[in-house]
């Protein structure tokens, strides 16, 4: 075998793998696994302090402090905290106006930080967590907290499902696919990413991070490492405003791989200790590799152009590749779903190494702006 057959085949192995073998291969070994007991609900709900980080929201938050209290978590037993990240509208002053119980007006230091200090001054033994645009069911938090029954639970995240107001983006189906496997990993054992939109942790489990490497990523993982089990209820949903256009969920994608190669490089996702076997398996097959993806479709391509005459599967693995980029590029003009799915495949995996780029050339600030059209 020439170098250039090893190189395709390898490349086409791995996207193959990641997309459609690792799924395959959790859902067999969750059919061998025998399902986990739910834990009994304690007699008396833990405390909750429900935790908003805020930057400019004026739009949005007195909706989401309204959201907060109609829950039916008991009130007694459930704290608001609105963390103000330097606001420089009227966030603050929206959000005491709503009624949340605790509201920060902090110094500009980006979410992480915001969090952080909420924490600190929150009074409830479990720490929840939600964007200011997420709107959750009534029962959301009741199903949230009832995870922490099992007492290996560090961290449990909710679904988000995202709405749509007539765009284009074709993000609900890339979240479908990446749900499924989040419940797999969750029954085999460990998420291996969570959602900015509803999650929670034990306050004796939370982390204080970097201020530009995220919670979604770095929690799951992290709380494995220290023998907690990081988990996925889908049945706490909330919904979000989805960005409206593909080319708009490119630059929010891109925004987030910026800070989350950080936490590939150098946070500790790629070190294997204290990671159980399985959990190993899963962060490479659904982390290291998802990652790899825009590079391993380079070489394929690369060696696809090296080895054409060298036989049809070359010829025909160069001939897909054009297809799927022809069909990205007609997809502005022609507004079909499979060339809006190829679009969106193309520009969200571009958009890992565009993080990558940002990342390297200038770093990753730890301030955030709300993505455009999501308010």
């Amino acid at each position: 075998m020439s170098p250039w057959e090893l190189v395709f085949w390898l490349c086409v192995a791995l996207l193959v793998y990641a997309q459609l073998g690792y799924p395959l291969l959790l859902a067999v070994l969750a059919r061998l696994r025998r399902r986990r007991s739910a834990a009994p609900a304690p007699a008396d709900p833990p405390t909750v302090s429900l935790i908003v980080p805020a930057y400019d929201e004026e739009a949005v938050i007195a909706a989401k402090v309204s959201n907060a209290r109609a829950l039916d978590y008991p009130r007694d037993r459930l704290e608001i905290v609105v963390a103000g990240d330097g606001c420089t509208d009227a966030t603050v002053a929206e959000a005491q106006r709503a009624g949340a119980d605790l509201v920060l007006d902090l110094p500009r230091g980006g979410k992480i930080r915001a969090q952080d200090s909420a924490v600190a001054r929150a009074g409830g033994e479990i720490v929840a967590f939600s964007d200011a645009n997420a709107t959750w069911e009534p029962d959301a938090l009741t199903r949230l907290v009832a995870a922490f029954a099992d007492p290996d639970v560090g961290y449990a995240c909710g679904q988000v499902r995202f709405v749509n107001d007539g765009g284009s983006n074709q993000e609900g189906l890339y979240w479908r696919y990446e749900m499924a496997l989040r419940a797999l990993e969750s029954r085999l054992g460990s998420i291996t990413a969570g959602n900015g939109a509803i999650y929670a942790t034990r306050r004796e489990s939370y982390i204080e991070v970097d201020p530009i490497m995220g919670h979604d990523l770095s929690f799951p993982f992290n709380m494995v490492k220290r023998g907690w089990r990081a988990v996925y209820v889908p049945a706490a949903r909330a919904t979000e405003k989805m960005v409206p256009s593909i080319e708009g969920e490119f630059t929010r994608k891109r925004r987030m791989m910026s800070h989350t190669w950080p936490i590939v490089l150098r946070g500790g996702l790629l070190s294997p200790r204290g990671y159980p076997p399985l959990y190993a398996l899963m962060i490479a097959s659904h982390r290291a590799l998802r990652y790899a993806a825009p590079f391993l479709h380079v070489g394929a391509l690369v060696a696809s152009v090296a080895l054409l005459g060298e036989g049809a599967v070359y010829a025909v693995a160069f001939a897909l590749q054009v297809a799927l980029l022809a069909a990205a590029l007609l997809a502005p003009r022609f507004e079909l779903r499979p060339l809006l799915v190829a679009r969106y495949y193309v520009l969200t995996t571009t958009s890992v190494a565009a993080g990558l780029w940002d990342w390297l050339r200038h770093g990753t600030p730890a301030g955030w702006e709300p993505a455009q059209g999501t308010r």
